[in-house]
This record gives C-alpha cells, structure tokens and sequence, in this order.
C-alpha cells in the first residue's frame, strides 16, 4: 500500500517538475494530473497547492471553475449525451433512458460500480443538426439517436472489451445503420468541428 502511495505522488512530483513548479501553470499542471489519473483525486489536489505554495482553497477554485476538470473518478468509457435545445425537442430524454438502462445506472447519470462506463448530460455538442447527439470518448459522435441506436452503442462497447480489442472497432458499423456520424469517421470529424 505504502509503494502505491509513494508511486500515486511520484507522478505528481514528475508532473509538477516539468512545469517548475510554477503557480502560473497550475491549470496544465491540472490537465496532466486529471490525463493521469482521469479525474482530481483531493489528496493529490492539496499536495499540489502545497508544493505550489498556493492554498488548497486556490487549487480547488481553478478545478471547479473550469467544466473541463472532474472531482470525481470516470469510468473508462464516458459517454455523453447533448440535453440542449435541439436535442431536447428530439426526446433527447428517451436517449438519456436508454443510455442509462443499457449501461445498468439507477440514477439519471453517474459511473457504473464496475467502472466500465459513466454517462453525463452536457447543454450543448455543437452538433444540432445531427440531433440528438451523443458522444463517447473524446472522439465518437453518434447523431440522429434512437433509444435502440444508443442500447448498439453500448452493446459494441462492451462487445469490444470482451475481445480484448478496441470497441470502437465496432461502432463505425452504426454508420450504415442510419447515424449520420456513427463512429470516429469523417462525419465525426465534422462533427466534432462544427
């Protein structure tokens, strides 16, 4: 237990070294941690306000002022479902649903116990014209949702990691099923750019 502590602040230490130690960097400094460790675990957040010189209350109002820094562990795959205005008119909610009922939450988001998923509402993807949209990982835009296109995304998830493989490999596959941006293709792409 004690090495894993030691190696757990070891990265931190490294992290914080490439960025001297500066104050003025604590945002990337963040950035890497969160890459790190897919989240801001609090410990590690006090520790960096100390070897900053800075007060732990700083640290946590650069992490809770930005949307992009998470407090909270993520599962491996985060998918996240548009709830804005365009999306909503679409039943936006049956997508939400079913995202939820196919990963097995009880509440409306959250992260699976096994870790494998978390599921989150944002405002906006900036993909309204593929309403309602979802996007999984940073990469995999999936448009013009249905409740049993959203259960096929998590099914080709899980069918992935039980391979072994990457579960993405499987997605594209949605395309052809009737999402305009199924995958991490060329529509995603768009997607993601407009």
């Amino acid at each position: 237990m004690t090495s894993e502590f030691g190696a757990k602040f070891d990265r931190v230490c490294d992290i914080l070294d490439r960025h001297k130690r500066s104050r003025s960097s604590l945002v990337a400094i963040l950035q890497e941690i969160q890459e790190a460790y897919s989240y801001l675990p609090e410990d590690i957040m006090t520790y960096v306000a100390t070897a900053l010189g800075a007060s732990p209350c700083a640290v946590f109002g650069v992490a809770t002022f930005y949307s992009h820094f998470t407090l909270s562990a993520k599962g491996r795959h985060v998918i996240k479902v548009c709830d804005g205005t365009a999306c909503h008119v679409k039943k936006s909610d049956d997508i939400i649903r079913a995202f939820r009922e196919a990963v097995g939450l009880a509440g409306q988001t959250g992260t699976t116990e096994d870790g494998m998923f978390t599921l989150e509402t944002v405002a906006c993807l900036g993909a309204c014209g593929l309403a309602p949209v979802a996007v999984v990982g940073a990469e995999e835009v999936h448009g013009a949702l249905d409740p049993a296109k959203a259960r096929a995304v998590v099914d080709a998830i899980r069918a992935g990691e039980a391979a072994g493989g990457e579960p993405s490999a499987a997605l594209p596959a949605l395309a052809a099923a009737g999402s305009p941006a199924g995958g991490a293709g060329p529509a995603g792409k768009e997607a993601r750019d407009a």
